[in-house]
């Protein structure tokens, strides 16, 4: 007999509804935080949290438990390379955690320790990756933080490109998720998140979803405010999580209030000469600006507009580098 030819790898529309399921899996962290085998960036500032953060998610999918008002739909095998701790350290930092899952994680949660020296950009360090992934039959790898994994210019765009390549690679070949703890740019806007992120061109051709943590305000210190962004679905509402530092663990704080909009504040020309004027009757364009910014609490947009339409008008004139009022 004949053997039947291969299959098709080009379907009609009608095949494909045939073979795909009528909903997509659900993510195995929800609302759709970490889709099956993606890539979710985990972000913020220093010391925010990112890592207590990560490593509670870690054993929550280990133990296939909800926590820190994340579902968990099912346990899942995670494999942990961190960077930043000694191992005896971190495993103190699990055991803390552990305490309110008892022994549901034990088994399915797996540390690489010997993770540290191997750079992911490197092709023996992606091997050593890969070859972890396996042996822990991992279906889902955290990295913690992605700058130890590599020896490459993070404001270098091909240069990241080339690491994101690296990590589908891994992903790929472990057919596992991925879950990537990165630092954000040391000036970011209140309304960014996943281009917040170090790197955030080349890391937007990858991801799947972005996880920001900040400080909603200075008064709050074990309180940290989520927000996201996913590449194929809307975000959740920003929410807010609360760390008890005795557990090191998080728990739901409620939804994180809502931001006020940000108003137009339209700077009158008079108040930029009496900015002036206050500043001695001659300054240079830095100094009279931020007068302007301070005397009328607006942007800094706004105070640039308003120095040249004051200009065009002959209200304020610009001599040598100095602006003055008219003699």
């Amino acid at each position: 007999m004949k053997q039947s030819a291969a299959k098709s790898a080009v379907l009609s529309l009608e095949q494909l509804l045939a073979e795909q399921p009528a909903a997509p899996p659900p993510g195995w962290i929800e609302p759709g935080l970490l889709p099956s085998s993606g890539i979710l960036f985990v972000g913020g500032e220093p010391k925010v949290g990112k890592s207590l953060l990560v490593a509670n998610l870690a054993l929550a999918l280990a133990a296939g438990k909800d926590r820190a008002g994340f579902i968990i739909p099912a346990a899942r095998r995670v494999l942990v390379c961190q960077f930043e701790l000694p191992t005896p350290q971190f495993v103190g930092r699990l055991a803390m955690m552990r305490r309110s899952l008892g022994a549901a994680a034990d088994r399915n949660l797996l540390v690489d320790t010997r993770a540290g020296g191997n750079l992911l950009s490197a092709p023996q360090g992606l091997n050593h990756f890969l070859n972890a992934a396996h042996q822990a039959a991992a279906e889902v790898i955290v990295l913690d933080p992605l700058y130890s994994t590599h020896d490459q210019d993070e404001n270098d765009t091909r240069s990241m490109a080339a690491l994101c390549q690296s990590l589908l690679r891994l992903r790929d070949a472990s057919k596992a998720a991925l879950i990537v703890v990165h630092h954000v740019r040391k000036s970011i806007g209140r309304d960014e998140i996943g281009s917040a992120f170090r790197g955030s061109s080349a890391l937007h051709a990858v991801g799947d979803s972005y996880l920001l943590l900040t400080r909603p305000s200075a008064h709050l210190a074990a309180t940290v405010e989520l927000r996201f962004q996913f590449r194929y679905a809307a975000p959740s509402v920003p929410r807010l999580l609360e760390l008890d530092p005795q557990t090191l663990c998080f728990s739901a704080a409620g939804a994180a209030p809502a931001r006020a909009a940000a108003s137009r504040k339209k700077v009158e020309q008079e108040q930029v000469t009496q900015a002036l004027a206050g500043l001695g009757r001659q300054a240079r364009y830095n100094q009279l600006r931020q007068q302007v910014m301070e005397q009328t609490d607006c942007s800094k947009r706004t105070a640039q507009l308003a120095i040249g339409a004051a200009c065009r008008q002959g209200l304020i004139v610009q001599v040598d580098g100095q602006y003055r009022l008219p003699l």
